[in-house]
């Protein structure tokens, strides 16, 4: 930097400031003595610490509070971040472009890292460094760095250096800060390196706002604007033939992150001079992004377009690919935690037929019950009691006698009140909640989950570490209910149960499970692809991103002929609602 104009660099610890190259000498030894600094970025602060030092790693999980959730990692350069995950040619570089993303990699057996970096994980999530500032850190460390949202309490990443001091002050032992504004906050992208290719989980910085050619036929709709979902959102602009498909937001119900999605739809609409023609909302009344959709609706009295969730799901899959507006529907297998169906109830593992003008579902997984709503989303023991109850009725104990001892500890005398009146247990035909059950049976996160999709992801782990050899699939039902077919997976659970009874090995029933999923809803879309003489498939939904889950379905479609399409550079997961929601509405507005 120049010494005249800046940016300035200085580091604070305690009552003491350096200043300039004394500034970044500092903060080297004081992460070599096992410190944890806050880095200004250039998105957004990073918590920073020497990932070699498991103690180090240890204080900063206890200070943030995150138990169990993996941490990012910052490698020096190539040869280091090699030390401790496999990186093939390609993946190499993806970590070496630009947008220099957090990439997802198998790690090495003798990786040299503490497991409290990433506990119970398969991959690492490495990132080289993508400012001078970062490089220059590095430089003066043997190891890797933890490089963590510099954020607490679920709030956004901090931008401003008074905002860190004031937040980061009970995490950080001391802060690397510098002069240059950061007057938009955008947080890191993460993709996992998986089968040869990138598949993006969080589209942000590098990528973000990046446009995407409109799908053909929809080239001339009119600008629009779609809000997205209410966990990981995004918000997408329609202008001029491009989908502008917003940097990641987060959770929308956290009041900062609400605040952030505001600026950033008017900053979008200054950037892009952007007055949309209509708004595209989820159909889910009480998401809040759809709640400002309707409010800015009534208050410009442009008309607003409901999406149903699985819907946009499959068509963000559909636009990302380029599949055009003429190009006739496919077989959508959607499947993820919970949206809201057009029948008003809990929809999860979705099978429909499916274009950018609209849908018939055609198959679902059989609807269970879901006690006490959210809680049965941070509580799997929940789910299995519920899958229990649901597969044997109220003496659905007396068939699992192995798990006695686990529900002991729980009030499960209550939730079984709850499910034998139908109170407060919504149905839900939610893959998620499959997951977290099987995941509480085999004893993975069984009281609580520490961070969302813990349970689903230690179960794949679980899965992939088992040989595929010769196993076949637990038994399952497909059972016509009127035009829909229903997965129904409650035949699984007593030969599940007798398993785990006889000491089974943990892993091969988590790899037969997942085998379970992929075979019946590959019976759904391969009888609905069959009887409308279809032969395109699209894979997409947050569970999907359990890429053994997507690898097992995917062979069983191929193997009769189908082609498959799955998400690589849009998520599968929520963040990529928003831009389905902008391809459907355009559809509509060019139906009119």
């Amino acid at each position: 930097a120049c010494p005249a104009c800046g940016p300035r660099l200085w580091f604070r610890q305690g009552d003491r400031i350096e200043h300039g190259d004394e500034a970044l000498g500092r903060a080297v030894e004081a992460l070599k003595q096992g410190a944890i600094l806050a880095v200004k970025g250039i998105g957004g602060f990073h918590l920073i610490c020497d990932a070699g030092d498991e103690a180090a790693v240890a204080r900063l999980r206890a200070r943030k509070q995150r138990p169990a959730k993996p941490f990012a990692l910052m490698g020096r350069d190539l040869a280091q971040i090699r030390r401790h995950v496999h990186v093939p040619a390609e993946a190499a570089e993806l970590l070496g472009d630009p947008a220099a993303p957090i990439v997802l990699l198998d790690k090495r057996e003798d990786r040299g890292l503490p497991e409290v970096v990433a506990p119970d994980q398969a991959c690492l999530g490495f990132m080289l460094p993508y400012s001078p500032l970062h490089r220059l850190l590095l430089d003066g460390l043997e190891r890797p760095v933890i490089a963590t949202s510099g954020n607490v309490g679920g709030l956004p990443p901090c931008t401003d250096n008074d905002q860190a001091l004031r937040q980061l002050a009970p995490v950080a032992d001391g802060f690397l800060l510098h002069d240059r504004a950061i007057l938009n906050r955008v947080d890191d992208s993460v993709a996992r390196w998986h089968r040869g290719r990138m598949w993006m989980l969080r589209r942000a910085r590098g990528y973000a706002p990046a446009p995407l050619p409109m799908p053909p036929g929809l080239e001339a709709a009119p600008d629009l604007l779609a809000l997205g979902g209410e966990l990981k959102n995004t918000f997408c602009l329609v202008k001029q033939g491009r989908a502008i498909l917003s940097q990641h937001m987060g959770d929308l119900k956290n009041a900062e992150t609400f605040d952030d999605f505001r600026h950033n739809l008017s900053l979008y609409a200054r950037l892009y001079a952007h007055r949309p023609r209509a708004l595209a909302v989820d159909r889910h009344p009480d998401y809040l992004s759809t709640r400002l959709g309707q409010s800015r609706a009534l208050e410009t009295g442009v008309p607003i377009i409901e999406v149903q969730h699985h819907h946009a799901h499959i068509a963000a899959c559909l636009a990302e690919h380029g599949w055009p507006l003429d190009g006739g529907p496919v077989i959508g297998v959607a499947l993820d935690g919970i949206g809201h169906g057009d029948d008003g109830g809990l929809w999860g593992g979705e099978v429909l037929r499916a274009d950018y003008r609209g849908f018939t579902r055609v198959g679902t997984l059989r609807p269970a019950p879901l006690p006490g709503g959210e809680q049965a989303m941070r509580q799997p023991w929940r789910n299995l009691a519920a899958r229990l109850f649901d597969g044997f009725g109220e003496h659905w104990r007396e068939q699992a006698p192995v798990l006695a001892e686990r529900f002991a500890a729980t009030p499960v005398e209550a939730l079984v009140r709850m499910l034998a009146r139908r109170q407060h247990a919504p149905l839900a035909s939610s893959t998620g909640r499959l997951f977290d059950a099987v995941a509480a049976a085999l004893g993975i996160c069984f009281e609580r989950i520490r961070y969302e999709g813990e349970a689903a992801i230690r179960l794949e782990h679980l899965a992939a570490s088992h040989p595929a050899g010769d196993i076949e699939p637990y038994p399952y039902a497909l059972s016509p209910q009127g035009d829909v077919t229903e997965f129904d997976p409650r035949p699984l659970w007593p030969v599940l149960l007798e398993e785990l009874a006889r000491g089974a090995e943990a892993a091969r029933i988590a790899r037969r499970f997942h085998l379970t999923v992929a075979a019946g809803f590959a019976a759904l879309a391969i009888e609905a692809a069959r009887k409308d003489r279809l032969s395109q498939v699209v894979l997409t939904g947050g569970v999907l991103q359990n890429r053994l889950l997507a690898d097992l379905l995917r062979a069983r479609l191929e193997a009769v002929g189908l082609s498959v399409l799955e998400h690589q550079t849009i998520p599968a997961n929520d963040g990529g609602l928003a831009l389905g929601q902008a391809v459907i509405a355009a559809a509509t507005c060019l139906n009119e």
